[in-house]
């Protein structure tokens, strides 16, 4: 039996192997939903701790996955993933007076409709600025399905009152 015709054969499929163990390492990586972390004050962090407690495992029927990297201040629903970050900054549309708003069982928001049929929110008259995205998947009608799960954690943990 010429064993070096196998051997040659079985050190082929080993790189195989490791470039398919690699991609498919990779691919499933790639699923996972980022989110830039805000970096706003201790007060704000503070609060936006509190939101992170108190918001909820699901919405608008949706399973929680927080985005990578992990924090306090971003979360995560769905794949695509609606994702919130709090403490943000002010976004310069919400000195527009013709900006796109509105209030959802109490918690008032910027409504900015993207170019690619998504929607971000950011919420007003609160002590943190609360933004969140929804992909164009998720949107029904204006987009704002998802702000009524979030509206009583965010009345809750970010009291009324203007950001600094």
């Amino acid at each position: 039996m010429d064993f070096s015709r196998h051997r040659r054969t079985a050190l082929f499929g080993l790189p195989v192997l490791a470039l398919l163990i690699t991609v498919t390492s990779c691919s499933s990586a790639d699923d996972d939903a980022s989110a830039a972390v805000p970096s706003p004050d201790a007060k704000v962090v503070k609060l936006c701790q509190n939101l992170d407690k108190a918001l909820p495992k699901k919405i608008d029927g949706l399973d929680r996955d927080d985005p990578e990297p992990r924090s306090a201040l971003t979360a995560g629903w769905g794949s695509p993933a609606i994702i919130l970050r709090c403490g943000v900054e002010r976004p310069a549309a919400m000195s527009n007076q013709n900006a796109l708003s509105g209030e959802v069982n109490g918690v008032g928001w910027l409504m900015e409709k993207q170019d690619d049929g998504s929607y971000v929110f950011t919420s007003s008259l609160r002590r943190a600025y609360v933004e969140v995205s929804v992909p164009s998947q998720w949107v029904q009608q204006d987009g704002s399905g998802s702000l009524v799960d979030l509206a009583a954690p965010i009345k809750k943990a970010i009291p009324e009152g203007i950001a600094d």
